[in-house]
């Protein structure tokens, strides 16, 4: 697995990447399958006065890109609450495959028996 974390207009701290490194082990705890994980971490427009800090970022599993982001005041706010969505994300996308995969088995048609006495 690829982990790339950025900063735009933000200088990015140890403490800020051992804490994203810190909240990423939920998302490989709860599935492994992942390829690529990008994450930017930024500050908005100082219009923007509630809600400054912004993180998002872009997980690339088997076949499929989930994008999500996040805003607060707080960088580690922002964080934590881009980590929760992404975790339901991540878990809704395992369902749909497990589901998939079990869903295909169960509905196979079973083979007639053959007449051994034809």
């Amino acid at each position: 697995m690829n982990l790339t974390i950025s900063g735009h207009h933000l200088e990015l701290t140890p403490a800020i990447r051992e804490y994203v490194q810190n909240k990423l082990e939920r998302i490989k705890r709860h599935f492994d399958h992942v390829i690529d994980i990008a994450i930017i971490l930024g500050v908005e427009k100082p219009s923007d006065k509630d809600r400054r800090q912004r993180a998002e970022v872009n997980v690339r599993l088997r076949g499929i890109v989930i994008h999500v982001e996040s805003f607060a005041e707080d960088l580690y706010a922002a964080i934590d609450s881009l980590i929760d969505k992404l975790d339901r994300q991540v878990l809704k996308y395992k369902t749909k495959v497990q589901d998939h995969q079990h869903e295909t088995i169960k509905r196979m048609p079973e083979a007639p028996a053959a007449d051994a006495t034809s």
